[in-house]
């Protein structure tokens, strides 16, 4: 099998399951334990957490660790919506589910909550922002780069603009991780969400940066672990190979870069010479990331003749695949339902090869001219 969709999930590096094994095959103790063990293990997670910080030039005491990007989003809004009873909470049209959907549900709780629209290449603009919704929004999530589009956000101009009308600023920035700078400081933002598994780090651990100036309501409570905000005994190793996995993605960022912007190139010029429709292509993206559709081809049928030939690639997001629906991204923008429904997306990652690109290249020719023919024997 070759892999195509680094976006859902990546790899785990040898490098970063090399420095996780101690604290996977050894007593290492709680990290709240007062003796020895216990020592050495906050020792390890504090070292991590410097670590985290550094890739996103943050301050160590910023990093709160969650189990996930899903549980770090809705840390943040749930949060938000206890501390501050009267929010107004706005979220572009092309967010993730894991912000979408709890800000979504506050509705219930009588909370204002406004989806923001983004234009027909998948920018979100401040200009769009009505003069109604400006005057009560007090809170504001844009994803720095989106997971199926890979187009990225003007976020210093977003949180510049939020910052002038007192709008909390939250960005989703688990796709820009390793990928592009992330530079929560410097962009000013209220709190930003990072995931190790999408730069060669382990499944299950994630961290909410969160500016210290806001108030934030602690999502699980217990034994006030996280400065409060997320208690629970902490998951050591998977926090020791995130520490890693953000060490070697602020290494790499140039690297990565180079390489699959070469295999993406390749990759585009021949999905447009079989008349591939790619999506956002006059937007900045993600280097590694291509969303394309073929016209009255069903994506989730090539996709699995895809499969079996032997390449894994997406219909779109990992949390969506199970969904017959369009991607929501793509109809934000507008494009024709018909179209939407056959998108697929590849997501290159470090293993990539050209070799793989172009074997990938001459199977999709293949069952493109396979399914268009059944298509037109069928009409």
């Amino acid at each position: 099998m070759i892999y195509f969709d680094n976006n859902a999930t990546t790899s785990l590096h040898p490098e970063v399951l090399k420095e996780m094994l101690p604290f996977l095959t050894t007593q290492q103790g709680n990290p709240a334990s007062n003796h020895t063990f216990g020592r050495k293990a906050h020792t390890a997670i504090e070292e991590a957490r410097e670590k985290v910080a550094d890739s996103v030039n943050a301050h160590p005491s910023q990093v709160i660790f969650t189990s996930s990007g899903t549980e770090s989003n809705n840390t943040i809004i749930n949060g938000i919506a206890k501390a501050y009873s009267n929010s107004h909470f706005g979220y572009s049209s092309i967010e993730h589910p894991c912000v979408s959907e709890p800000i979504k549900s506050l509705a219930y709780q009588g909370f204002k909550t406004t989806e923001i629209p983004v234009n027909s290449e998948g920018m979100f603009n401040v200009a769009d922002v009505n003069e109604e919704t400006k005057k009560s929004l007090t809170f504001l999530s844009v994803m720095m780069a989106n997971n199926e589009t890979g187009v990225i956000q003007n976020i210093a101009e977003i949180a510049d603009w939020a910052k002038k009308n007192d709008i909390q600023f939250h960005t989703d920035a688990v796709q820009a991780l390793g990928k592009i700078k992330v530079d929560f400081e410097g962009l000013d933002i209220d709190a930003m969400t990072i995931s190790s598994h999408k730069i060669y780090g382990p499944q299950g651990i994630a961290a909410l940066i969160v500016n210290k100036k806001i108030d934030l309501f602690p999502h699980m409570q217990g034994g006030g672990q996280e400065r409060g905000l997320r208690s629970g005994t902490e998951n050591i190793a998977a926090i020791i190979g995130f520490g890693k996995a953000c060490e070697r993605s602020s290494q790499n960022i140039v690297t990565f870069n180079e390489k699959v912007k070469h295999l993406n190139a390749i990759l585009e010029k021949a999905l447009f010479d079989l008349g591939a429709v790619i999506f956002c292509k006059k937007s900045h993206r993600l280097s590694n990331t291509t969303f394309f559709s073929f016209k009255n081809i069903d994506g989730s049928t090539l996709l699995t003749a895809l499969d079996r030939k032997g390449f894994a690639i997406a219909s779109g997001s990992a949390c969506s695949s199970k969904s017959s629906e369009p991607s929501h991204v793509l109809l934000s923008m507008g494009v024709d339902l018909d179209l939407a429904q056959g998108a697929l997306r590849v997501s290159l990652g470090l293993e990539s090869t050209e070799n793989e690109i172009n074997d990938f290249i001459e199977t999709l020719k293949d069952e493109v001219n396979r399914l268009k023919q059944l298509t037109a024997v069928a009409a």
